[in-house]
C-alpha cells in the first residue's frame, strides 16, 4: 500500500470520528507518525485531501454495492445488505462530520458527485431497472424520474429543518423512508421480499 492510500484511509477515519474541521494536517501526521511534509508531497492542501478522501469513500462504497448486486439473490436483498452497511457506517460517524460536509459543499462545488449526502444509493436507476426485470418493481414506473424522487425524499428524511422530530437517528430515518418508497413501487412479489428482509434486519438490530 502506497503513502497516498495510507493517508486517505487514516484521514477518512479521523474525519468521520472527529469531524473535518477538527482534524488538522499536524494531527494527521502525528497519528501516522510521519512528517507533515510527506502529506503535502501527496496533497496540495486540506481541501485537496478532503476531495481525495470523499472520492476514495465513494469508490469503496460503489465497489461494495457492485459486489452485493452481483452476489445477492435479488436486488431487494442487495438493497437491504447496503442498508446494513449504512447502519454500521453511521454508527462510526460523528455528527460533526455531517455538519462539516454541509459547510464544505461550497468548496466542493466543482465536484458535485462528492457532495451528495447519500452515496449509498447513487445506483438507484440500476436498482430500479433490475427490480423491474426481476418482477419485483412495477413495470410502468419512469425509472429516471423515480430515481430522482427517491434521492430527494431521502435527503428530506435527513433534513432537520423539515423533520426536526424525526431525525434523532439519521440512519434509521433514511432506512425507513427508503423502504416506504420501495413498497410504493413494488409488485406483490416485491412486497413479500421487502417484508422478509425487513423482518430479518429488525431482528438483527434487536440482537445488537
Amino acid at each position: 500500500m502506497d503513502y497516498r492510500q495510507k493517508i486517505l484511509e487514516k484521514a477518512a477515519e479521523m474525519f468521520c470520528t472527529y469531524g473535518i474541521r477538527a482534524v488538522t494536517m499536524d494531527m494527521l501526521a502525528a497519528r501516522m507518525s510521519i512528517s507533515k511534509r510527506t502529506i503535502y508531497e501527496v496533497f496540495n492542501d486540506k481541501e485537496d485531501l478532503l476531495r481525495g478522501v470523499l472520492k476514495w469513500m465513494l469508490d469503496k462504497q460503489s465497489a461494495i454495492f457492485r459486489e452485493y448486486l452481483e452476489n445477492s439473490e435479488d436486488v431487494i436483498d442487495a438493497v437491504f445488505k447496503m442498508l446494513d452497511l449504512m447502519f454500521e457506517h453511521f454508527k462510526r460517524m460523528s455528527p460533526a462530520f455531517h455538519l462539516d460536509m454541509k459547510r464544505f459543499k461550497r468548496e466542493l462545488c466543482d465536484y458535485p458527485e462528492m457532495t451528495g449526502e447519500l452515496p449509498y444509493f447513487s445506483n438507484n436507476e440500476e436498482i430500479l431497472r433490475r427490480g423491474i426485470e426481476e418482477g419485483l418493481f412495477r413495470a410502468d414506473i419512469d425509472v429516471e424520474v423515480t430515481s430522482r424522487l427517491m434521492i430527494e425524499v431521502l435527503k428530506m428524511s435527513g433534513n432537520k429543518d423539515i423533520l426536526p422530530d424525526y431525525n434523532e437517528d439519521y440512519a434509521e430515518s433514511v432506512r425507513s423512508f427508503y423502504i416506504i418508497f420501495l413498497r410504493g413501487i413494488s409488485t406483490s412479489k416485491g412486497l413479500e421480499l421487502i417484508n422478509k428482509y425487513d423482518a430479518r434486519l429488525k431482528n438483527e438490530s434487536n440482537r445488537q
